[in-house]
């Protein structure tokens, strides 16, 4: 018996599990509709509806259950509402359901009379804000050409959950409005809805969490393949982030507390970037606009989100100045005052704010920025391309506190030659006018190298100088300098090359002599015959290798790729509702039950004609195994084996030989 149940367990199994589905599951999955409590055909129309109710309602004191007469007067108040009516036949939202199971729970014990009806409001008419983009079918068609990718919403007009989204929705629609396309299209433009449904297993659309019903199409995108669609709260938050992790492809920008944004933040961005950081009261994820620009900027700034609270007021007053959320600030050199900004900011805003903000006061030369600055031997002068002699001077040295001190000195240098004008020139800066004249000409340059990153280019300027300014730090003390370069414009058609000649400057802190001694390099360079520096300079490497969320990172972040998961687990739930279910496990019991019965038989079958010899008492021994030819199979005599065997012991008749008839023989 119990090889028996064993052989037959996969067909056992089978089938309990399409009695379980057929019988359990199911009926929960299709439970009787509102036309089945009237007594009616599925999609009947209102006239039929209300004739099956004034039925019933003329039988009230016969029907013994008052929370039948509760369905009945569900059904017919969805039923005879058109707009409820539609969406409940194509897509089956009901989502007033709640209404009729609370009512049911509490009408044990009371009469008709008793009952609180109607039960469904209609709401007011309009309570949907149009004032968005309502696209129909026809307009549909011309999504597809846009470059930047589309929001959609599915909405009824009867709809009281719809009529509540109207505010969030507006805000997502203004938070998105820069970067992508919003719209909304009605239940009433039947084809078009049924395209951006859900599909179930039987191809009925349908909506997994109701309505409204979210939809992103990305740019580029022609089929439904490609669409995202959202399975979440609709809170403003959610939906954006959504948006913007999935649809978008942008970076998450973390928060910090007081603790973690010295080590986390500060110690782990880049020198040369510029600080952003946002103070909020809400604890909300950074907007689209801001995640953009976070994308963006990546080469010139960090970004970091603080989470504002009022006990803390005091300390972020004292590092930053910062008085009230919500507030943006710009944290630029050392020694520089922070750029604070109270209030909030839009997009246009922002922009405009990262654009004055993104370069510190004393930028960093590198690759990135060496064109820019007019500080690259193959480039020409913020001037213009006919400038013939400009300059640049530059800081350099390892990251340190005295790297720091030099940076925070020639911002003040800059800042005060910048201050040009014709009182200050007459009178007793006579020395400075050179460089007041060439800065304001923007013929000099103030920038600052990082030495330990660009050591080949620092060493090359600073020649035998450099071993406490440049490359990796070896526990020496570390030297920044100062150094400016002449650049000079070859005009020759032989050497076309732009020159340059380097001074320099040790390190020296004194604002008053590195004032004075840029002056005299550019009074010197622009009135003295220099040779020319005909050395092939090194290239500037990059400072930031592409960020992680540019490359593997956004195409498969780790919110999209827990949506993803979810829609496929989603995907797969909606077969358990498929009816073909139950009769494909079924068959498959009894397919596979068959086959096992079938093999069953054949093997006892073989068994019986083939019955196997009783074995002998004594064991044969090993050398007898040896010999002993394997059963079931004959050995074919070659033509070696009968030459050396005697012809009586030999399967086939020997050549010549003949039956010899007996003497004795009783044949005729």
């Amino acid at each position: 018996m119990a090889s028996t149940l064993t052989a037959y367990a996969l067909p056992l199994i089978l089938f309990a599990l399409a009695m379980l589905y057929q019988l359990l599951l199911i009926p929960n999955y299709f439970p009787p509709s509102h036309y089945d409590v009237l007594k009616i055909d599925t999609y009947s129309p209102v006239d039929k509806v209300k004739h099956s109710y004034h039925t019933f309602q003329s039988e009230w004191n016969s029907i013994p259950h008052t929370c039948h007469v509760l369905k009945i007067q569900y059904a017919y108040e969805l039923l005879t509402n058109p707009l409820w009516k539609r969406d409940y036949d194509l897509f089956g939202i009901d989502e007033q359901l709640h209404i009729l199971e609370s009512a049911t729970k509490t009408c044990a014990g009371k009469s008709i009379s008793e009952l609180d009806l109607p039960l469904l409001h209609v709401p007011p008419s309009g309570p949907i804000d149009h004032s968005h983009k309502v696209i129909t079918a026809v307009e549909f068609q011309s999504i597809f050409p846009d470059t930047k990718p589309w929001l959609i919403q599915l909405y009824s007009s009867g709809s009281k959950r719809c009529a509540q989204f109207s505010e969030s929705w507006n805000q997502i629609a203004s938070l998105l409005d820069p970067l992508a396309n919003t719209g909304m299209v009605e239940l009433g433009e039947v084809q078009l809805a049924i395209y951006l449904a859900d599909k179930r297993s039987t191809g009925k659309p349908y909506f997994r969490n109701g309505i409204p019903y979210l939809v992103a199409i990305p740019p580029g995108c022609r089929a439904v393949k490609c669409f995202s669609r959202f399975d979440g709260e609709l809170t403003v938050d959610k939906v954006t982030n959504w948006f913007a992790t999935t649809v978008l492809a942008l970076p998450q920008i973390n928060y910090y507390s007081k603790e973690s944004l010295v080590p986390n933040f500060f110690g782990k961005s880049s020198h040369h970037k510029v600080k952003v950081i946002f103070f909020t009261k809400s604890g909300e994820r950074a907007a689209p606009f801001i995640r953009q620009a976070a994308k963006d900027y990546w080469a010139y700034a960090s970004f970091a989100f603080i989470l504002w609270r009022e006990e803390e007021s005091s300390y972020w007053m004292g590092a930053f100045g910062v008085e009230s959320a919500p507030a943006v600030v710009f944290l630029k050199d050392p020694g520089v005052k922070p750029v604070v900004h109270h209030g909030s900011v839009n997009n246009p805003i922002f922009l405009k704010m990262m654009e004055n903000n993104k370069q510190q006061e004393l930028p960093q030369l590198r690759s990135l920025t060496s064109m820019e600055l007019g500080c690259d031997p193959h480039g020409y002068s913020r001037a213009g391309y006919d400038t013939v002699i400009w300059y640049c001077a530059i800081a350099v040295g390892r990251p340190s506190l005295a790297l720091n001190k030099m940076r925070e000195t020639m911002c003040r240098v800059q800042e005060r030659l910048s201050k040009y004008n014709e009182v200050d020139v007459s009178s007793e800066n006579q020395a400075l006018a050179p460089a007041m004249e060439a800065i304001k000409r923007k013929r000099l340059t103030f920038a600052w190298l990082d030495g330990e990153k660009q050591k080949d280019f620092c060493r090359f300027y600073l020649g035998p100088t450099s071993e406490h300014t440049c490359g990796q730090h070896t526990g020496a003390d570390d030297i920044p300098q100062l150094f400016i370069i002449r650049f000079l414009r070859n005009s020759s058609a032989v050497d076309t090359k732009t020159q340059e000649k380097p001074t320099f400057f040790h390190y020296i802190f004194c604002f008053l002599q590195i004032c004075q001694w840029i002056a005299s390099i550019i009074k010197d360079g622009d009135t003295r015959e220099l040779p020319f520096f005909t050395l092939r300079t090194p290239a500037l490497v990059p400072d930031d290798k592409d960020p992680g969320w540019s490359r593997t990172v956004q195409k498969a972040p780790l919110e999209s790729l827990r949506q993803r998961i979810q829609g496929v687990v989603s995907g797969l739930l909606v077969y358990q509702e498929d009816p073909r279910i139950g009769p494909f496990l079924l068959l498959g019991a009894l397919v596979s039950m068959g086959t096992i019965w079938l093999r069953r038989n054949q093997q006892a079958q073989t068994s019986e004609s083939n019955p196997q010899s009783q074995p002998s008492s004594e064991e044969p021994s090993e050398d007898e195994r040896k010999r002993r030819p394997r059963d079931g199979l004959r050995r074919r005599p070659t033509k070696d084996s009968t030459k050396n065997q005697h012809p009586s012991i030999t399967d086939s008749e020997p050549a010549g030989a003949y039956q010899m008839p007996l003497s004795d023989s009783e044949s005729d």
